[in-house]
């Protein structure tokens, strides 16, 4: 009952009713990553493309797709990564989450945040104030 309730009324953790059941009718699952989101297409959208979609393992976080199946989500690619053909490219970086509004998050030098302190400022720079 709570898995129902939380598809019915949130958007953010896994897949909506909604979801479910347009990827019951129109979807054809193409493959599943290593941190568990499972990827769908099916039906044309309004550019006359193929839909691409996933159903996210947890909450729904777009940071959470690894750069293959990212290239392919968004038409960059026609071969989804489990595919045989599939090779990752020299530059592709493994995935990283997004750490924005964690403690982990990058604090640059002199950022309130921050541990180091601010520098010292040169005086090539006029600051502006209001009614000049």
């Amino acid at each position: 009952m709570k898995n129902f309730l939380l598809q019915f009324f949130t958007w953010w953790n896994g897949q909506t009713i909604g979801t479910r059941l347009h990827t019951w009718r129109y979807g054809t699952k193409v493959g599943q990553d290593e941190f568990g989101n499972v990827y769908y297409e099916g039906g044309v959208n309004s550019d006359g493309q193929t839909r691409r979609w996933v159903i996210y393992n947890g909450r729904s976080e777009a940071s959470a797709i690894p750069p293959g199946w990212h290239g392919w989500m968004h038409h960059r690619v026609d071969v989804a990564p489990p595919s045989e053909d599939y090779k990752p490219r020299d530059w592709q970086k493994p995935y990283q989450p997004n750490l924005t509004g964690t403690p982990s998050a990058y604090r640059p030098k002199g950022s309130v945040l921050g541990t180091g302190h601010r520098p010292q400022v040169t005086g090539d720079y006029d600051a502006w104030t209001p009614g000049n």
